[in-house]
């Protein structure tokens, strides 16, 4: 037995040996034959070695017990009950074509390219419909699946124009990809192809219907995730196709993630068509500054020119989905742009200048002036750096009125909770009951509003507003315009209380349009009465949110920036606006001069006496805190336009000149000045809890106004410097805003 079981184990080596290999017969032991136990228990015990997931696929085991085996293609692995059969291929690595099924719509098993063989099964069977039982066994690559998917393939392509030259979609199509990966070397197919009218969806959406294969991805996204009822499936047979019911645009703010999840070309960016191919971009990413959530983006560029803004992966923040402004903004970076420094002349017209007479002009003016007539305004695009560079400046000046645009009269930044989204916006999924006060997060941050909807849809989560009238995309109670309301929720007396104290995770979130009012401290002392009385900060779950509005105000707050800008400009004679366009200079006095530092030729330019250009956040490295309070860097993706520095570079600069000089000559001693007064900043893709609770917050006895809160944003198109000199933006403003 042992001779045999060496000779056999040998067969390669002798059969290199021998010229006549056929002439040999190889007998086996026919112990494991008639007994095959035996030989499974002599069978070497080794586990076959573990493979890696596909696009990073994981699950998480409540319940060890709960976990089911199945195989695929002979190899075992353990998932949840629930789970499908193409989940389960892709936790065993291995991947399944698809073109209907998408990881976060319901499933809709019409595109039938996802066919497996499943062992007893008569024919095969569509894997991202077919729950994975125990002990099934799986086979993605026999020649069944090969011919099954080779079929499906040849009957999408039937209809399918041959458009890839000319189709923006080139690339990166995933029909392409899968009829050359799965699809035959020809087709039957002889009769005429079928042709379908284009839709108008708007400006930002282009479409081509024609190519579409009907896997209806567009249909529920606009209706599960956009929760717009815009997009159908009219007809049947082979008059059936995608539209609108009746002629309109798709009004969504999130209309444009419909391009991303096209697997063919069917809707494409209309903005970029025909303007590139994928291969010809140089990839960056980085994160958006549009808004105060800081969606993960990569930007694409080709040159010196942004030429589009994709999603990128982030659960915790975007998931994968961004807001038109964040995607379509961006060829603003390239229009009404600062190139040289400049300085007004007598004649009221300004002039270009070096970089050294423009900085001399502003130091000389600096020491003319008294230390508390100097005032600096950050804009809502700034950085940690700038803010900090900023700060040190004028305080190096003798003066401490430093603010940002946005955070109101005052604003008390003692507490971090205070003006945080402490849930953090992927725990929203947690809460069973929402109490929105004074914001309108559709417009204010889409993307927390698509997470608010997320949770309403799943588990039909109770949500009530308190201000002006809005359209929200998910069922609510609109129970009041004003702080009475609020005052009626505080004593117990209005209805929604119930509703408040029975949630096991309520959340109450307060619109940051309340920092601009007088009576601010009196609204967060009742919705602080509110939060101790339903249990809405616990140990275990912190439910007392504040939405931001705009990029900078977070970090602003947790640097110190916290003068109050109102009462300061009345008396300012020196007013440095470092990118700041929103700020009100009504009451600004005549003979004071004005500093404009920014990227953009945008509302602050018109009172400066000097401009001194800067880099936009797609041109610098920066840190931006979110409004859950999580640091991020951008990356610069393409080169600054013109004679354009940083802007923590030019008040370096600045402060050397006016004699004051700042203690930081690169970005790492800035970051580390920043770690001196907010070491969180520093803690990148972090989220630091608040250890102080609020209850050390001494009590108010402010009277509250009975004025009813108001809409923050007027127009969702343009609400900055980059979006306001967008072109695309604007063709938006004017036809979307008018439905």
């Amino acid at each position: 037995m042992g001779v045999l079981r060496v000779l056999h184990r040998s067969k390669p080596l002798l059969r290199s040996h021998l010229s006549a290999p056929a002439s040999l017969r190889w007998v086996s032991s026919s112990t494991a034959l008639q007994r095959p136990e035996s030989a499974g228990l002599a069978a070497d015990p080794a586990d076959p070695p573990p493979r890696t997931p596909v696009g990073g696929a994981s699950f998480h085991l409540a319940k060890p017990e709960d976990a089911i085996e199945v195989f695929v293609d002979g190899y075992p692995v353990k998932i949840p009950k629930g789970m499908t059969v193409l989940q389960a291929c892709e936790v065993a690595g291995v991947d399944i074509p698809r073109f209907c099924y998408h990881s976060r719509l319901s499933i809709a098993g019409n595109c039938r390219m996802c066919l497996v063989e499943v062992e007893k099964s008569p024919k095969p069977v569509a894997s991202c419909a077919m729950p994975a039982l125990p002990g099934m066994k799986i086979k993605t690559d026999t020649p069944v699946a090969k011919k099954a998917r080779e079929g499906v393939m040849e009957f999408l392509l039937m209809n399918h124009p041959l458009d890839c030259p000319i189709c923006d979609q080139g690339g990166e199509c995933d029909l392409q990809d899968q009829s050359m990966a799965f699809g035959a070397d020809r087709g039957r197919f002889t009769e005429m192809k079928r042709s379908v009218v284009d839709k108008n969806l708007g400006p930002l959406v282009k479409t081509v219907m024609t190519r579409c294969i009907q896997c209806t991805r567009c249909v529920r996204f606009a209706t599960e995730v956009a929760g717009v009822q815009d997009l159908g499936m009219l007809g049947r047979g082979s008059g059936e196709e995608i539209g609108t019911y009746v002629e309109k645009l798709m009004t969504s703010e999130l209309s444009g993630n419909v391009i991303d999840i096209c697997p063919v070309g069917a809707l494409t960016s209309k903005p970029f068509a025909f303007k590139a191919r994928n291969w010809e971009l140089k990839g960056t990413e980085t994160i958006d500054v549009t808004d105060a959530v800081g969606s993960n983006i990569r930007i694409d560029s080709r040159g010196p020119e942004v030429m589009r803004i994709i999603p990128r992966l982030n659960e915790d923040i975007n998931e994968e989905w961004i807001s038109d402004k964040t995607r379509f903004c961006y060829d603003g970076l390239k229009r009404q742009r600062l190139n040289d420094p400049m300085i007004r002349g007598p004649d009221g017209r300004f002039k270009a200048v070096t970089w050294r007479d423009a900085l001399a002009v502003v130091a000389e003016v600096a020491h003319q002036v008294k230390p508390e007539e100097i005032v600096g305004v950050a804009g809502r695009l700034s950085d940690a750096e700038s803010m900090i560079a900023l700060k040190d400046f004028l305080n190096k000046m003798g003066s401490n009125n430093v603010s940002c645009e946005g955070n109101g009269i005052s604003p008390n930044a003692d507490l971090r909770p205070s003006y945080l989204l402490n849930t953090t916006i992927a725990g929203l999924e947690k809460a069973d009951a929402f109490l929105l006060v004074g914001t309108q997060p559709r417009v204010e941050a889409p993307m927390v509003n698509a997470r608010i909807r997320k949770t309403v849809r799943a588990t039909q989560a109770k949500v009530a507003y308190i201000g002006s009238p809005s359209d929200f995309n998910y069922d609510h109670q609109h129970i009041g315009t004003g702080p009475e309301t609020l005052l009626e929720i505080a004593e117990g007396r209005h209805p929604f209380c119930s509703t408040l104290l029975t949630a096991k995770n309520p959340v109450i979130m307060v619109g940051a349009g309340i920092f601009e009012r007088k009576d601010k401290d009196a609204i967060f002392s009742a919705v602080e009465t509110i939060a101790k009385s339903a249990k809405v900060v616990r140990p275990d779950w912190n439910g007392l949110n504040i939405l931001l509005l705009h990029a900078a105000q977070a970090a602003a707050l947790d640097l110190g920036l916290v003068c109050s800008p109102i009462e300061s400009i009345q008396s300012a004679k020196f007013l440095y606006l470092m990118g700041a366009d929103d700020v009100n200079l009504d009451k600004l006095p005549d003979d004071a001069f004005v500093v404009y530092q920014g990227h953009h030729g945008d509302k602050g330019v018109y009172r400066a006496n000097v401009i001194l250009p800067s880099a936009a956040f797609s041109e610098k490295e920066g840190t931006y805190e979110n409004t859950e309070g999580c640091s991020q860097w951008t990356v610069p993706a393409v080169p600054t336009v013109g004679d354009a520095r940083d802007d923590w570079k030019i008040i370096r600069a600045l402060s050397e000149v006016a004699g004051v000089r700042l203690p930081y000559d690169n970005l790492e001693a800035v970051r580390a000045r920043i770690g001196m007064v907010a070491p969180n900043l520093l803690h990148v893709d972090e989220r630091e809890p608040s250890t102080v609770s609020l209850e050390m917050k001494p009590s108010v006895q402010h009277q509250m106004s009975h004025a009813p809160f108001e809409a923050v944003v007027d127009n969702f198109y343009m609400t900055d410097s980059i979006t306001r000199a967008s072109k695309i933006m604007a063709q938006c403003s004017s036809m979307l805003l008018k439905m």
